[in-house]
């Protein structure tokens, strides 16, 4: 019998949706945001895209509950307030229909145009590959062909962006270990990469929301705390925006001041980074001025120096020195008027577009509409912004192993390091990792110069290799044609991926004709040693399965690995040696299991179930049980399927899986009954789930838990779900003894007023 606190948890278990914006209604706010920075007032495509959109989503919903059509209404209108051009709006709504309906990249193209497609094809792709941090090699692939999409056209990670920010804002719908892995996924690469772009719109978003599953505790009790004394920190900022725009206005300094709260991620790094409390960190608010021009910014500057007292070592001027995302701003800290130490930003207004929109403040339409082409000045700026991503794809074609690729991507995506800025003798500026030295000056110039050099002057004056670059040094790379390449202690010294990719790829070069021979010739003594015979183990399938474990390409970079010490020859050929007893038990089993169909089918299947499990009269020593995706319980007719290793699975005749088994695979089918009938031993439970359908109702769920609850039903749970048009589908899972006990049950459900029909989950 069900107790009141078991049916009081169920209850608490039980999901019942909320009310959603109608898909017309978001739509129009997507044409509104279009409207207001597209100079055109042709917005066909975009209404021909949403039509055909919905049509093909129709029959779909979220987890949410809502209309399907909702998600990619909504990463438009996040394209739309990235005031990106008319195809990536129109690929925003399209991005799902070509994985999940059955609309295909030539309908797409047919209907809107082959750039369109391409965009759709290139997100479908991307919505495609997995993110697991375990399994480096599946990752390493993954990121690769993400990287080479975004090369084809960036737009396409611009969309996968939105699609994620949409899918992290509606995360709550989705399981716990769900949450967390899709929020570790956005914090690894998402964020990095809106970053990397200079999105910070996107990207502390994508921080924030990532933050709140990764670390809930956290999260709330941040924003618990800063909610405290926000009318208090409001009150303050205000103050100092007042003072700050009076001032500005008495130096005739035409600025727009403003003042902001830092995300709750930036607050958590700090937090984390320095060891301190909330309560520790003041400068919680910045303030921004938005000026028209550069002269503008240095003027503001000295008017903000003027009134307060700057910090030393915390002015950072991006202006004349911008990050590598392009981004510009000149950041002060100064100490306010009551003690308390606060930063200002200052930038011109373009520059705050870019550091807000970041590359996608470059896809601008030309007056006549339609066209997606950048100005020359627009065009540079993006390909400044995409130097890093042409660097990983120059490190796709050299580095084979996974492992140490994905460590050189997460290395390079690692943006809260801080940078250093040092000058070429020619005056150019470079920018490296603080802590760098002369050799990871050297590679970023050209891998040429790192491999020859011999030396290094700074400020005109000979220094050691290891010399620490600071900022507004002038560095001169001494080489030699003599020069026998670099050092391995050099790996021990360099502080950038750049640096550390080519000096490995400098030895991997060097030496792997040398080192796979010896490789080979290890291998082939390890196995002589351990009396393996190397013809049974060297397979593709094994050799394939070392390739995933260790993240290497092909075999003869395994190879390489083992003769330079990389990798044991032991660990290869203990992997090959498993792999094979593995194919030869479960070749075995298979045969064994198949040639005893027929015999078993003579015979019949006959099952109960007890306490010890399931008993199978008529089959010995093979693991029986019951098919998850239908539930068969005593009374139902079923049918026994063989499978591949895992012994015997039961489902009910008439489930999906049995139906449209494939030609090939009913060989397998087998003859199965209930031991004694219809019925087994008294006392015997099994699972089973059903819908209820109804007409929404104040108190249809307790007229149903009540019925449960008299037949002294186990509700194991419960889940509601209401559409729109007010039909709720209810799913119950619970435990009977058989068939005629679930007849009894869903008869007198039937005549619960309100409920319009019932069925039994199928497979």
């Amino acid at each position: 019998m069900t107790t009141a606190k078991e049916t009081r948890k169920d209850e608490r278990n039980i999901k019942v949706m909320e009310d959603f914006t109608s898909p017309e209604e978001l739509y129009q706010e997507l044409i509104k945001s279009v409207v207001r920075y597209h100079p055109s007032t042709d917005i066909s495509m975009i209404e021909k895209a949403f039509r055909i959109a919905m049509d093909a989503h129709k029959d779909q919903v979220r987890k949410s509950g809502e209309p399907y059509i909702i998600h990619p209404i909504c990463v438009a209108i996040i394209l739309a307030e990235l005031e990106l051009d008319k195809e990536s709006i129109v690929s925003g709504l399209l991005h799902d229909v070509v994985e999940d309906t059955p609309m295909t990249t030539e309908d797409v193209a047919e209907l809107f145009g082959d750039e369109v497609a391409l965009l759709v094809d290139g997100v479908t792709k991307l919505g495609q590959l997995s993110y697991s941090a375990d399994k480096v090699d599946e990752q390493a692939e993954n990121l690769r062909k993400m990287f080479l999409a975004m090369a084809k056209d960036i737009r396409v990670i611009l969309i996968k962006l939105a699609d994620r920010l949409h899918n992290m804002r509606t995360l709550k719908y989705m399981r716990p270990e769900k949450q967390r892995e899709k929020a570790r996924e956005t914090m690894d690469i998402y964020a990095p990469i809106a970053q990397r772009l200079g999105i910070s719109k996107v990207k502390i978003e994508l921080d924030d929301l990532a933050l709140k599953y990764l670390e809930p505790e956290v999260y709330y009790d941040l924003v618990s705390q800063i909610s405290d004394k926000k009318s208090v920190r409001e009150k303050y900022v205000q103050s100092v925006v007042e003072e700050v725009r009076q001032h500005m206005e008495n130096a005739s300094i035409a600025a727009d001041v403003k003042g902001r709260v830092k995300h709750f991620f930036s607050i958590y790094k700090k937090m984390v980074n320095q060891d301190k409390t909330l309560d520790q960190i003041y400068d919680l608010f910045a303030v921004r001025i938005l000026v028209d021009s550069v002269k503008d910014c240095y003027a503001a500057l000295g008017v903000i120096h003027e009134m307060y007292k700057p910090i030393p070592g915390r002015f950072k001027d991006y202006i004349a020195m911008p990050k590598p995302n392009m981004y510009q701003s000149l950041h002060t800290t100064l100490i306010g008027p009551k003690g308390t130490p606060f930063e200002i930003q200052i930038r011109t207004f373009e520059m705050h577009k870019t550091a807000e929109y970041g590359i996608a403040a470059h896809w601008k339409y030309k007056e006549s509409g339609g066209s997606n082409e950048q100005n020359a000045e627009g065009k540079d700026s993006a390909e400044a912004k995409l130097t890093w991503l042409r660097q990983i794809l120059e490190w796709q074609q050299d580095e084979s192993d996974n492992r140490e690729f994905m460590n050189l991507l997460k290395s390079d995506l690692d943006l809260f390091s801080d940078s250093v800025y040092c000058f070429t003798p020619g005056g150019d500026v470079k920018t490296l990792r603080r802590g760098s030295n002369p050799i990871d000056f050297a590679y970023s110039i050209h891998s040429a110069v790192g491999n020859k050099m011999i030396g290094a002057r700074v400020n005109g004056k000979l220094v050691p290799i290891d010399y620490m670059i600071h900022n507004g040094d002038r560095v001169e790379i001494i080489t030699s044609q003599n020069s026998k390449g670099p050092s391995r202690d050099w790996l021990n010294v360099v502080k950038t991926t750049q640096a550390k990719n080519k000096i490995n790829q400098w030895f991997k070069t060097e030496f792997k004709e040398s080192n796979i021979i010896k490789g080979k010739d290890l291998v082939t003594q390890y196995c002589k040693m351990k009396g393996i015979q190397m013809q049974m183990i060297m397979k593709p399938e094994y050799q394939e399965s070392v390739l995933r474990k260790y993240g290497f390409r092909d075999w003869d970079s395994v190879m390489a690995a083992v003769g330079h010490g990389g990798l044991k020859e032991g660990q290869v050929v203990n992997r090959l040696a498993e792999e094979h007893e593995k194919a030869k038990k479960k070749a075995a089993n298979d045969a064994q299991i198949i040639e005893n169909i027929s015999d078993i089918r003579e015979q019949k299947i006959r099952i109960a179930k007890s306490k010890s499990g399931i008993i199978v009269k008529g089959i010995d020593d093979v693991a029986v049980r019951f098919s998850r995706c239908c539930n068969p319980v005593p009374g139902d007719e079923i049918v026994g399927f063989v499978t591949r290793g895992r012994g015997v699975t039961i489902h009910r005749t008439d489930c999906v899986n049995m139906l449209y088994l494939a030609e090939s695979e009913r060989e397998r089918l087998i003859d199965a009954e209930w031991q004694g009938g219809a019925h087994t031993r008294t006392g015997e439970k099994y699972t089973t789930e059903i819908k209820i359908y109804g007409n929404n109702r104040t108190g249809l769920l307790v007229d149903i838990s009540r019925i449960l609850s008299e037949k002294g039903i186990d509700v194991i749970s419960m889940n509601v779900r209401t559409n729109r048009q007010g039909t709720a589908t209810i799913t119950v899972s619970f435990d009977i003894s058989s068939v005629e006990e679930l007849s009894q049950i869903v008869e007198k459900l039937r005549q619960v007023e309100s409920v319009l029909d019932i069925e039994r989950s199928m497979g």
